[in-house]
């Protein structure tokens, strides 16, 4: 037995290179025609048997924009930066740039004060570890990219510093199959279908 997690990466509520660390705004007006060009393909993933979003104003809009009508998820949330929180990666090195130097290289630290990368990993794949398993059940998950990108890294056993290598875009979509600690990467074609 088995199933599929299609993690579907939020909207944007800023430019990307304005992103905050913990963002909790809502979607912006280009987050907002962002989920309208993109519903065509999105839309058909709501079929899901279970449906759920991180916590963030912009996951569960972009989630209930596309029908999906999301549980919320608090192990879904981003991970926790401390005193960072709020502050984009360029403001945080102005600021601290040993802090974000040690931060960036060693996946245990939290020199923020908040959650480390490795406790951050770890919590997604307990909440992917959890999910009930039926033959054949889908799931969708709309989250911060952020959560996408540590997801990735627990299925798939990559070292931490995978993490920082992972690119995830607004609105893109990446599909888990598997169980128990056995994951895949599932990649579909276009013509296949999201079902």
């Amino acid at each position: 037995m088995h199933l599929r997690v299609t993690f579907v990466a939020a909207a944007r509520s800023s430019s990307l290179l304005a992103e905050r660390f913990e963002d909790d705004r809502p979607l912006d007006q280009a987050g907002w025609d962002e989920v309208q060009r993109a519903a065509g393909d999105l839309v058909p993933l709501a079929a899901a048997e279970l449906r759920y979003c991180s916590p963030t104003p912009r996951s569960r809009a972009t989630g209930d924009a596309l029908g999906y009508a999301p549980l919320v998820q608090p192990a879904l949330r981003d991970c926790s930066m401390g005193r960072w929180r709020g502050l984009t990666l360029g403001e945080a090195m102005a600021r601290e740039p040993a802090a974000v130097d040690a931060w960036l290289a060693d996946p245990r630290s939290a020199p923020h004060g908040g959650e480390p990368l490795m406790s951050f990993i770890s919590r997604v794949g307990g909440w992917l570890e959890t999910r009930p398993v039926e033959d054949g059940s889908r799931i969708v998950a709309v989250t911060e990219p952020s959560v996408v990108r540590a997801a990735l890294v627990y299925a798939l056993r990559a070292q931490p510093s995978a993490y920082w290598n992972i690119d995830v875009r607004p609105l893109s979509t990446v599909t888990l199959a598997g169980r128990n600690g056995r994951w895949n990467l599932r990649l579909e074609a276009p013509s296949q279908g999201r079902g």
